[in-house]
């Protein structure tokens, strides 16, 4: 089978992404090729788009919040169908034979794929990639919806579930941007007190229409202390969607309180289509905007200045 597609490369080091058609090729072996209909631009999208790391290999095509149809399957593919509807998301495939990957652990393998860096990504309307990295999109998932899944939506999902709170217990939101409106609403239907944390009175209402039962603005008062007023939090301290910043932590403090800080990355494709499924069971969706695929540099330009309050989510069907 052979077909045209349109995808957006980066050709040389920090200069612009354009279009680039070519003929699709079919997948071999336990690859298969998705038709996709809606892929995300994330933050860590920035770094890719830039295409200034060593050893970087061009054409790039960055993208990592994929959901399409399942186009074309090599031989030694089973447990799928042309299509089927699926998504890929930051995890993008694994060795299969390591010690993470025989606990179930893919995230952390030494020979993990990221769609963007070790294949051509998502900003494109087609995608070829392991067959293991496919998440399976239930029904009553929007596509568009589905997109974010892949790396925002299983990461907070991951992150609220995996926090050893206790049931019934109370989980704090510090910010409630393209992850944290997600984390407000996972943490709340998970069935936690929910405490979004966020700069500005403006953002209460959002919160509290998310599901947060308490909102805390960070520019009116010490959110530490407002914790403490409402009988604090419990679980650890887990951090996701860092940049290459720093955390100083007072050690006596750590120590004598029992506290925990953690960090965490993402989900594998089963947690993905957990997270899912969990969202179409208890309505949680990501707020997006949509920008045709054409406009993707625009749309990385807004989200380095931080324009974008959620998730941008491309479509690939628009005429080019």
């Amino acid at each position: 089978m052979s077909d045209s597609a349109v995808t957006m490369v980066v050709t040389e080091s920090g200069g612009p992404l354009g279009p680039s058609v070519a003929q699709t090729t079919s997948p071999t072996g336990k690859w298969v090729r998705v038709s996709v209909t809606a892929s995300g631009v994330c933050n860590a999208d920035i770094g890719t788009a830039a295409a200034t790391g060593p050893g970087t290999s061009f054409p790039v095509t960055p993208g990592h919040e994929v959901a399409g149809v399942i186009a074309e399957l090599g031989d030694q593919v089973e447990g799928w169908e042309v299509g089927d509807r699926v998504s890929v998301g930051w995890f993008g495939g694994s060795c299969g034979h390591c010690a993470f990957c025989r606990v179930g652990d893919v995230v952390h393998c030494a020979e993990r794929k990221v769609p963007g860096l070790s294949y051509p990504g998502g900003w494109a309307q087609s995608i070829t990639v392991p067959a293991d990295a496919l998440a399976r999109i239930p029904d009553g998932c929007d596509l568009f919806d589905a997109a974010p899944f892949g790396c925002a939506g299983v990461t907070t999902f991951n992150a609220v579930r995996k926090a050893g709170t206790r049931a019934g217990g109370r989980v704090a939101v510090f910010g409630i941007g393209g992850l944290g409106h997600l984390a407000v609403q996972f943490a709340a239907k998970l069935g936690y007190e929910t405490i979004a944390i966020a700069r500005g009175g403006d953002r209460e209402k959002l919160a509290r229409d998310l599901g947060a039962h308490h909102y805390i603005d960070s520019n009116a008062q010490a959110p530490g202390a407002a914790l403490k007023r409402l009988g604090g939090v419990h679980g650890q301290l887990t951090l996701v969607g860092v940049d290459a910043g720093s955390l100083t932590v007072p050690a006596a403090q750590l120590v004598m309180n029992g506290h925990a800080v953690t960090g965490h990355l993402t989900g594998g494709a089963r947690e993905t289509g957990e997270a899912m499924e969990f969202a179409v069971t208890h309505n949680v969706r990501p707020m997006t905007e949509r920008m045709p695929l054409e406009q993707v540099g625009e749309a990385v330009t807004r989200l380095r200045s931080g324009a974008p309050r959620f998730r941008i989510v491309l479509d690939t069907s628009s005429g080019m």
